[in-house]
């Protein structure tokens, strides 16, 4: 059993900068890819960044490719999302996720079996 709990959201100005972590319990989670995703009022949640469970591959949503880094600490059972040049648009409720051990990284929400509580993200204009 893997716990998630997200912290750092907040409230920032259009071009400013966030970083988000993720901290996760289990001994699994070095084993296990991650991923970031968000949802804003009325709209689905989707996908934003993910990473291998070494840490050496990434992959980001168009939207935010260029703006956002992923990256995780395993001795530190934590992962992170680095978000600058904030847009209004990236106004969303950002949750981590977690893959079974040693699975695929992934841009499907329903691929992840664990997911944390979610922290708010507002950038305003």
């Amino acid at each position: 059993q893997v716990q998630l709990v997200e912290s750092g959201g907040g409230l920032v100005q259009a071009g400013g900068s966030l970083r988000l972590s993720c901290a996760a319990s289990g001994r699994t989670f070095s084993s296990s890819p991650m991923g970031w995703f968000r949802q804003a009022p009325g709209n689905e949640r989707q996908f934003v960044a993910a990473i291998r469970w070494s840490g050496g591959t990434t992959d980001y949503a168009d939207s935010v490719n260029g703006r956002f880094t992923i990256s995780r600490d395993n001795a530190k059972n934590t992962v992170y999302l680095q978000m600058n040049s904030l847009k209004p648009e990236d106004t969303a409720v950002y949750y981590c996720a977690a893959r079974t051990p040693l699975r695929t990284m992934s841009r499907v929400e329903y691929e992840y079996a664990y997911w944390g509580q979610g922290t708010q993200v507002t950038v305003t204009s």
